[in-house]
């Protein structure tokens, strides 16, 4: 059944990731660095914080993964709609066309606002 919950919410992750993903790089066709996965990736970060906030303030790694809605929205939705692997790939990219300030400034953006917004998320909605 875990494996299930963490499936179907992945695959509703990765679907959402997909379009945001799309109507971004269509509004924004040449951005100056990945604008479609820096978005997604906050958005992703803040959810989870709101998420985990509501449901898990004092939240330890065993009761999480133990937890259905956890499984479901946290690890598996979230999870897949957050994206590291395309976050490295894009940066790669940009270093590989000689684009180190880009880079750079994509990789602290990416990490401050995921991080900040994430650790706002929580203190709004910790109970």
């Amino acid at each position: 059944m875990n494996i299930l919950l963490v499936m179907t919410g992945g695959a509703l992750g990765a679907m959402f990731r997909y379009g945001i993903g799309l109507y971004f790089m269509k509004r924004i066709p040449h951005p100056p660095i990945p604008m479609a996965m820096l978005v997604v990736n906050v958005i992703g970060s803040t959810g989870l914080g709101l998420f985990l906030g509501k449901y898990f303030s004092n939240y330890e790694p065993t009761v999480l993964y133990e937890a259905p809605i956890f499984l479901f929205v946290g690890l598996g939705f979230f999870g897949a709609f957050t994206t590291f692997s395309t976050f490295s790939i894009e940066t790669i990219l940009l270093l590989r066309e000689g684009k180190l300030r880009k880079a750079v400034l994509y990789m602290f953006l990416t990490m401050l606002l995921s991080i900040s917004f994430f650790s706002l998320a929580v203190l709004l909605t910790a109970g």
